[in-house]
């Protein structure tokens, strides 16, 4: 039943709906007046649907005008399926903890029906027949998918920036990345104009886009959310980005894999902070040893006073790890995916120059270079690392580092079309904290603790045993209570 309201008496409910959160998931409201659901989070929006107090159809539309409104000079929404989500929201809507809430799929994955250009020239155009298995699982929540979000050619940096899709700007400053390779998602997310969005995680693309555009980010364990492949290089995931806790929590419950080879036993719904106490273990050097940016270097420190106030152990500590070793051997694993676009394209007749991207020929290229025995020693690297953290784990509950070695990075100064030396340089050196936890199948979380002096965020990584989703979330919920982050919004954003 789609009931009513006028605009102050929805407020005043979606206040009232919110009030029983440790965190107040809205705004002042003045800043409310032109559209009361666009800084509720999902959770909220869904309860208002839930009590009948709001339409599927009203937060669609409402969804909507936000995009229309704000995506132009952002590029987040490369795939608009409007007219789709309208008649599935004027429709019986399957029921889940998110019915009838909007949400974007990034556009790297199969959603059936719908364009899958994976961020590249090469399958612009391209329709997918079948939904992938977690895709589905995350439709059963209830879900209204608008569109589709942007991401780099098949996900291969750290920034947004392809050539079949454009350039994807953070709402924060329209002059730098939102991340990547989730920065579709994380740019739309920041703006306001879904409460939450799917995203993928190979190398750091969750939690990198979560903490330039000021959002929660988990990495979910190697093998939580669908099958282990075993005897594959086995590292990326998915799940989401969100604003608050509690969105994330309740996805990640809804979806977990539950099959009979699942590596891991369900976590369940995870409501709110522990009384547990724990031991993290502070480490600030990168993979190189060298120091972040001093902005990382404040937060990462701030963070850890933090934790220490509210009662947990903070020491120094990190795992034994060859850094420059393992890059090399993480390089050799990324450097493998570019290997079957090429083929398609050189199969299909194409030069490959015209529809791939510079950086995905070169990375193809790198591979090839590396010989036939490079890939059996990165797996044999990455089984060490997973050694290297089970041990690590047995002594220390949580590990705290930067999520990237500097703030978020301007436009440009990581573009695909750059000399490969150059660009692999810089990628390596910015992002070189989170990709040790793709290797190693452990669970991580950006947290948006922070403000950089020029005004952009800044996320800091908490990381655990693998299967330790738990630990993560209850901490998460103790920061967010602690310091909330609810009210922080980037300049392009609506109100």
């Amino acid at each position: 039943m789609d009931v009513r309201l006028n605009r102050r008496e929805l407020i005043g409910r979606a206040l009232a709906l919110v009030a029983a959160s440790a965190v107040p998931w809205v705004r002042p409201a003045a800043a409310r007046a032109t559209d009361p659901f666009a800084e509720l989070d999902a959770t909220a929006q869904a309860e208002l649907l839930r009590r009948g107090e709001v339409g599927a159809l009203e937060l669609v539309d409402a969804a909507i005008r936000r995009i229309e409104m704000l995506d132009g000079p952002i590029n987040a929404v490369t795939t608009r399926l409007f007219e789709q989500a309208r008649e599935q929201a004027r429709a019986p809507l399957m029921d889940g903890p998110f019915t009838g809430v909007p949400y974007l799929i990034k556009d790297l994955n199969d959603l059936a029906g719908t364009p899958n250009s994976r961020g590249s020239r090469l399958f612009a155009g391209q329709v997918s027949n079948v939904s992938e298995p977690y895709v589905e699982r995350t439709l059963a929540t209830g879900v209204v998918v608008l569109g589709k979000s942007n991401t780099p050619e098949f996900g291969l940096l750290a920034t947004t920036e392809p050539l079949a899709l454009g350039v994807c700007r953070n709402p924060w400053d329209l002059d730098y990345t939102p991340g990547g390779s989730s920065g579709g998602a994380a740019a739309a997310v920041a703006a306001g104009m879904v409460p939450f969005a799917h995203a993928t995680d190979g190398g750091g693309s969750i939690r990198i886009p979560a903490a330039c555009c000021g959002l929660f980010g988990l990495k979910p364990s190697r093998g939580r959310l669908g099958p282990h492949e075993v005897g594959e290089i086995d590292i990326s995931v998915q799940h989401c980005v969100s604003h608050s806790v509690r969105d994330s929590a309740r996805l990640f419950a809804a979806t977990e894999y539950r099959g009979d080879d699942a590596l891991l036993p369900p976590v369940g719904p995870v409501m709110g902070p522990s009384e547990r106490r724990l031991r993290i273990a502070l480490h600030t050097g990168n993979l190189f040893g060298e120091a972040p940016h001093p902005d990382v270097e404040v937060a990462l420190q701030n963070a850890a006073r933090l934790c220490a106030e509210l009662g947990h152990q903070v020491e120094h500590a990190s795992p034994n790890i060859d850094g420059p070793a393992f890059v090399h051997h993480f390089i050799t694993a990324w450097a493998s995916f570019p290997g079957q676009p090429l083929a398609a394209a050189e199969a299909a007749g194409l030069d490959p120059a015209t529809v791939l991207e510079p950086w995905t020929l070169e990375l193809a290229a790198e591979f090839a270079r590396r010989g036939p025995d490079a890939l059996a020693a990165a797996k044999h690297n990455f089984e060490a690392m997973e050694r290297v953290f089970a041990a690590f784990f047995r002594r220390y509950d949580v590990l705290l580092t930067p999520v990237l070695k500097a703030p978020p990075v301007r436009i440009g100064e990581q573009a695909p079309t750059l000399d490969y030396d150059e660009l692999y340089q810089r990628v390596t050196d910015w992002v070189s904290y989170t990709p040790l936890h793709n290797a190693a199948g452990t669970p991580a979380m950006s947290v948006p603790l922070a403000m950089g002096r020029g005004g952009l965020p800044i996320g800091v990584q908490f990381a655990a045993a693998h299967g330790a989703e738990r630990t993560l979330f209850e901490l998460a919920y103790e920061l967010e209570a602690a310091f909330p982050w609810a009210s922080r919004r980037p300049h392009v954003a609506a109100t």
